[in-house]
């Protein structure tokens, strides 16, 4: 159980540290909210070899951590949501589909971006919000599949008993 609690805290801070680099990296998208997701890495990592509770834990600490250094309340009401949605949709695949982790990524990106669009149109009570929806599914697939890719290699790189 120890060993168990020092990894999933060591991986809270890999997804710390990772956060923190994504916010000293600028994305000139013009579309607020597009990121890389670098500190999913941690999480989809933790879902694939742990549970979605496990996974849970880790992203609400980062996004917590995160989101008091480098944010705002809003970020991190906006994070809570793609997550919650994410996270939801990934334990889904995962446990009744065959999609691959790359798949799954994939998923997790473009539902993390609706859940923090829908929390923005109810934020702002304007649904034109929707005009960003296209770049936002292209944005979370792309990243999705890197994010998949380096996890993959990550997973396939470590133990099984971690």
């Amino acid at each position: 159980m120890k060993r168990k609690t020092a990894y999933l805290g060591l991986f809270a801070a890999v997804a710390i540290i990772f956060g923190y680099v994504e916010s000293l990296v600028p994305v000139f998208t013009g579309i607020p909210g597009i990121k890389l997701g670098l500190a999913n890495l941690a999480v989809l990592f933790i879902l694939d070899r742990y549970s979605f509770k496990e996974a849970a834990l880790v992203s609400v600490v980062r996004i917590l951590v995160i989101g008091f250094m480098f944010g705002n309340l809003f970020s991190i009401l906006y994070s809570l949501a793609g997550a919650a949605l994410s996270l939801t949709v990934m334990e889904l695949l995962k446990k009744h589909s065959g999609f691959s982790l790359i798949g799954i990524s994939v998923a997790g990106g473009v539902t993390h971006n609706i859940g923090q669009l829908i929390v923005a149109m109810i934020v702002v009570s304007n649904t034109s919000l929707m005009v960003y929806a296209p770049a936002l599914l292209v944005a979370g697939v792309l990243a999705g599949i890197l994010i998949g890719g380096l996890t993959k290699e990550v997973v396939g790189r470590l133990p099984l008993n971690l």
